[in-house]
């Protein structure tokens, strides 16, 4: 009691209106803590925050409560009625596993402190014999593929007829045009990924003493390469292959790009960086007005693309492998689509050189 006569009432002491809620946003806040002190990014946690929240909904279950019914329940409902993929189950499975184990550890009391409120704890209900394995390294669809030669000369020839037209008829999206046209054969130039692509800026070229009919362009330096689990962005360097590369650039930072005040090589109309969806879009929509079969293509098709020609035209499979950024040959086998006139090619040519030396054997005898 203070002097005025009131009572006073330590804070702790007060019964929680909504004990549940409380608890489980404590539990998330200590989880966030926990992934930002193993290092991993910011957007992998919210990510996984996510699945988390969408798991309560979608069950009506608070953690402590969880069963392994639950998890089969729930993932029956994501494969047989959202037809999610073979890598998104196993990617939420994964964190909803993470969370789990962080909750039943009891160096984290948490176990102690649900037993208090609500008289059970939270337990591991993610098991080998409820959860899809990661047994190999590629989860892609079977049914992605890359383009063709023709079909990347159809998409490239219409781009830049868009943006002629747009241009001709005064429409403000010329620029956007051009920017997209551009991107576009950049991923192909250079085999990146989209967040490689979208990051570049005008100051990520340099000359190749080693080919300098590229000039300022004979290499391109990648900043944002894929990231391995809790590391930062793996730069790499990727040499310039085909002649009419550096001319693109060239065109663009002239009349394309401009004089914008921003080192982004591909900066949004409203000077952030470019969506993933907005390229996205546009490609599907070129695909769509040339009649190509779009089963299988999407922006990562173009870096496909990249690997599968430069294979075809002779190029050793470990400079393919250091320009896709791949720390092992495996991954670069994976981007192999090698196309089936190359390969009757190939074949062709190994059976004429089988029966050329047969028949300079003495006697021609096999």
């Amino acid at each position: 009691m203070d002097r005025s006569g009131r009572v006073l009432v330590v804070a702790g002491s007060v019964p929680l209106l909504h004990p549940e809620q409380h608890t489980v946003e404590e539990m998330l806040d200590g989880w966030r803590n926990q992934q930002l002190s193993r290092n991993l990014q910011f957007d992998t946690i919210a990510q996984r925050i996510r699945y988390v929240r969408r798991f309560i909904e979608h069950m009506n279950e608070f953690p402590w409560n969880w069963t392994p019914a639950h998890v089969e329940e729930y993932f029956g409902d994501l494969r047989s009625i959202k037809r999610l993929s073979h890598s998104s189950v196993r990617a939420q499975q994964s964190a909803l596993r993470a969370f789990t184990s962080y909750i039943a550890n009891p160096d984290y009391g948490w176990d102690r402190r649900c037993e208090e409120l609500f008289g059970t704890h939270p337990a591991q209900v993610f098991f080998e014999w409820n959860s899809a394995p990661h047994v190999q390294e590629y989860e892609g669809g079977p049914a992605k593929r890359p383009f063709t030669r023709r079909e990347l000369q159809m998409l490239f020839d219409h781009a830049d007829d868009e943006v002629e037209r747009a241009a001709a008829s005064g429409k403000k999206g010329w620029q956007s045009a051009y920017r997209d046209a551009v991107m576009l054969k950049a991923a192909y130039s250079y085999g990146l990924r989209f967040n490689e692509l979208r990051h570049l800026q005008a100051v990520d070229f340099a000359a190749n003493p080693h080919a300098r009919r590229f000039g300022r362009f004979g290499v391109c330096k990648v900043r944002f390469g894929k990231s391995r689990r809790a590391s930062p962005p793996k730069p790499r360097s990727v040499l310039t292959v085909f002649d009419w590369t550096p001319g693109i650039f060239e065109d663009w930072l002239a009349n394309g790009r401009g004089t914008l005040d921003t080192l982004d090589l591909f900066p949004s109309e409203r000077g952030g960086l470019i969506s993933e969806s907005t390229l996205l879009r546009r490609l599907r929509r070129y695909v769509q007005e040339l009649g190509i079969p779009s089963d299988g293509l999407d922006l990562h098709s173009l870096r496909r693309s990249y690997a599968t020609h430069l294979l075809e035209d002779g190029w050793d499979p470990r400079f393919v492998q250091y320009q896709m950024g791949h720390e092992h040959a495996s991954t670069t086998g994976i981007y192999q689509f090698v196309s089936d006139d190359f390969r009757a090619t190939t074949l062709r040519t190994g059976l004429e050189r089988t029966v050329t030396e047969a028949f300079r054997r003495p006697g021609g005898d096999w």
